[in-house]
């Protein structure tokens, strides 16, 4: 038996941030970051409940891949103010610190479920899909540790394309590619159904249609809705169908070197899509015939399964190379010697990590190993002209 949970609520399109404003509140407390704050997002929302009479108080001290600390921090606020509305307005990890501190809040002080914040998510990129999902990445010293549990969905998801459209194309590039990471994940787990594969398939498609304009063009609030809906929709699929190694290996990697998530993905993506596929062998997994159904779905040769799973390898390498995404973890400013010194750390960690169970292939630590030798080297394009 399976089941498919369908939370949160979710607002989209122009104009839907107003939505925020009609919810009842007398204690809100915003989640959010300094650049929320400086660059006047946040008074988006703390200027309507100031014109309302609202009692609330902001928490903007959330940085990038939160710690224990960070966490620990928000509990002692939000226990302090006691909210009955809770707004995480940011990227992936303000999103994901606000349900880490509602939930861990919520495991050290027991209360009835009745007394949880109403908890609303706006996302400020289109990338981790956070504000839909049961997941939430927390760094502990160098290790990424991912919590799961379907109390920390949130209430309401607001997207609003215009919270999205000065994101920068370095970071657009990066949240991008991990939308399109979700999506292939969720598609070839081995928890996926029905339900995911739709989904997921309905990513790939906005990605590919509308990412490079994204990149090219920030303020087509066209493209930004459409990549803004694709991050929240992939958020769905992988909630459900759960992930994979690519996002362990990033997990990893991330922690270690500080390398971007979403960056992290996609120079890990191709490698393991290849591995998963079995292209170097027989290329007749369940993963294969997946991989090359998408590549259809996207118009790409596939009358086998090794021709669209090269196909969709092509693709992907073609996207990154058209947003000047580099190659390789080579080119990410980290040296050789320090990489190979921390490797086997990075592999363990993978090997632990929540995403991999659900991955459709077994990996041991050479496998892992092996896959981060050849993200490293980044040579993909090199390697899939073979298999055409």
């Amino acid at each position: 038996m399976s089941d498919f949970q369908l939370q949160p609520r979710i607002v989209f399109g122009p104009q839907a941030l107003a939505e925020l404003h009609n919810l009842p509140s007398r204690n809100a407390l915003l989640v959010t970051d300094k650049a929320m704050v400086k660059f006047g997002l946040a008074e988006r929302i703390t200027g309507p409940w100031q014109q309302r009479g609202v009692t609330f108080s902001v928490w903007d001290d959330v940085v990038a891949d939160p710690d224990i600390a960070t966490v620990v921090r928000g509990m002692k606020v939000m226990d302090a103010q006691q909210p009955d509305l809770v707004v995480a307005l940011g990227g992936g990890s303000v999103i994901d610190a606000a349900k880490a501190v509602i939930y861990s809040l919520a495991q050290t002080r027991p209360q009835p479920h009745a007394a949880r914040p109403h908890f609303v998510a706006i996302p400020t990129t289109s990338g981790t899909g956070s504000e839909v999902t049961a997941f939430s990445v927390v760094k502990a010293h160098e290790e990424k540790l991912v919590l799961v549990d379907a109390f920390m969905l949130p209430d309401i998801a607001i997207l609003d394309p215009s919270l999205v459209a000065s994101v920068p194309q370095s970071i657009t590039a990066d949240t991008g590619m991990d939308v399109l990471c979700h999506a292939l994940e969720a598609y070839v787990s081995r928890q996926a159904s029905d339900f995911t594969d739709a989904l997921a398939e309905k990513v790939v498609q906005l990605v590919f249609s509308w990412l490079p304009t994204c990149w090219r063009q920030g303020s087509n609030l066209q493209a930004r809705e459409k990549m803004h809906n694709a991050s929240c929709i992939a958020g769905m699929a992988f909630t459900n169908a759960s992930l994979g190694i690519t996002h362990s290996l990033a997990h990893a990697l991330g922690g270690v070197f500080h390398v971007p998530h979403g960056r992290a993905n996609a120079l890990l993506m191709a490698d393991v899509v290849a591995w998963n596929a079995d292209l170097n062998g027989s290329c007749s997994t369940q993963a294969a015939e997946k991989y090359a159904h998408l590549a259809q779905l996207l118009g790409l040769p596939a009358a086998t399964p090794r021709e669209g799973v090269t196909s969709l390898l092509v693709a992907i390498q073609t996207l990154k190379a058209e947003m000047a995404m580099p190659r390789g973890i080579s080119e990410c400013g980290i040296a050789a010697t320090d990489f190979n010194v921390r490797l086997d750390e990075m592999v363990n960690q993978a090997l632990r990590d929540a995403c991999t169970p659900t991955n459709p292939r077994q990996p041991d630590a050479s496998a892992l190993a092996g896959l981060y030798r050849q993200a490293w080297a980044g040579h993909h394009d090199d390697t899939t002209q073979g298999h055409k």
